[in-house]
């Protein structure tokens, strides 16, 4: 890399993260969404987790998907959304599953096409997806007269039903959608991610569930509400017949995700004068700064500022108005030109401090910011 920003991901992590998954929750179908780069992660990372048990992948967009099989010439891989009817062709040469959303969508697809699909349907949520059973029928009929092979069906739930009814409903209007087709003959039946995965019971007719961020070290453990929460739920429960919500597991994650930079130059600053842009900072007394080769370009959240980083074991603060390209944090003499700098490795701890969600931190950091894997001993750097 020409300059020491980076992302370092432990491969050895995301493997063992899948394994225990696996090991705890029993499925036929492990299918990994691996959108927005793997989660910030990297498309290389893919077959780290492949290692560990995922054996379907899945992406947002054709994009993402050729960009995954790039890295692995065999796994199916889903696209979420759907596809251009100019560029199926693609789908065909390099095995891509694609999604059917509605009844638009299939009357104009060429019945002729060597493809594999899945049916979406929309249980509520009002995004993708069939809502008349009737049409559902239609659809799954037809594919069975023609070359597209239907390999699966799906849904996607707003919630995880844990303070609401809308879980329960949604596998309620998901089994009157499907109710006029027999489930059993479809090969992947998958309606979990994550959260609903660790929170709910499948139905017996379900054998898939899509992977998201727990693969990346979160495991959707939830405290149980006490007091006058606890008393709120129970009644809400009652009142409305909210199937039971687990909200604990004995999943053991870990994050493999780790932001670093260096300190590219070290000033002396008056008492006085000011650091950055705007003229914000004011140093109130004699103080030495290090200045770091990191931005909001790179995806360090304008929240950063005034939050620590670690050097060498002790933790500075950031200080002043972050840029694009550089950033500054106040150090001591115990720093050195060229030390590194470890921005965030508890992500946990950073996103509360930031006040968004893992999903935000991860993808924050850009493509601009190389990414060095980790596996046993030896590192790959990969530039997206």
């Amino acid at each position: 890399m020409y300059r020491k920003t980076y992302a370092l991901i432990d491969l050895d992590i995301l493997k063992n993260n899948v394994k225990d998954i696996v090991s705890k929750y029993p499925y036929k179908y492990y299918i990994g969404v691996v959108k927005a780069n793997a989660y910030g992660h990297g498309d290389y990372s893919i077959n780290s987790l492949i290692d560990g048990g995922i054996n379907y992948l899945a992406a947002s967009s054709l994009e993402e998907c050729l960009s995954l099989r790039e890295r692995n010439s065999s796994i199916p891989i889903l696209c979420l959304e759907p596809i251009a009817y100019d560029f199926l062709n693609l789908c065909e040469s390099n095995n891509i599953t694609i999604t059917i959303p509605d009844m638009d969508y299939f009357d104009g697809l060429d019945k002729c096409l060597n493809l594999k699909c899945h049916i979406k349907i929309d249980n509520g949520m009002n995004r993708l997806g069939f809502k008349d059973k009737n049409e559902v029928k239609l659809v799954v009929d037809s594919l069975n007269e023609s070359s597209i092979t239907l390999e699966g069906i799906y849904t996607h739930f707003a919630t995880s039903g844990m303070w609401d009814k809308h879980f329960d409903d949604g596998l309620n209007n998901f089994k009157e959608i499907t109710s006029l087709i027999d489930l059993s003959k479809i090969p992947i039946v998958h309606l979990g991610r994550s959260l609903t995965m660790v929170q709910h019971e499948m139905p017996s007719f379900v054998n898939g569930v899509r992977l998201g961020i727990i693969m990346f070290g979160f495991a959707q453990k939830m405290s149980e509400p006490t007091g006058l929460r606890l008393i709120k739920r129970n009644h809400y429960i009652k009142k409305h017949g909210i199937s039971p919500v687990k909200l604990s597991n004995d999943l053991d994650l870990n994050t493999a995700f780790s932001l670093h930079s260096e300190i590219m130059c070290i000033k002396d600053v008056k008492a006085g004068e000011y650091v950055g842009y705007g003229a914000k900072y004011v140093a109130d007394k004699d103080i030495k700064i290090g200045i770091m080769p990191i931005g909001f370009a790179d995806g360090l959240l304008k929240a950063n500022e005034g939050l620590m980083v670690k050097i060498g074991g002790k933790e500075y603060p950031i200080i002043g108005e972050l840029g694009m390209d550089m950033t500054t944090v106040m150090i001591d003499d115990s720093v050195k030109l060229h030390d590194e700098v470890i921005i965030y490795d508890n992500i946990s701890k950073r996103t509360k401090e930031l006040g968004v969600s893992a999903y935000q931190l991860f993808t924050s950091v850009t493509n601009r910011v190389p990414r060095v894997y980790k596996e046993e001993d030896k590192f790959t750097e990969i530039k997206y």
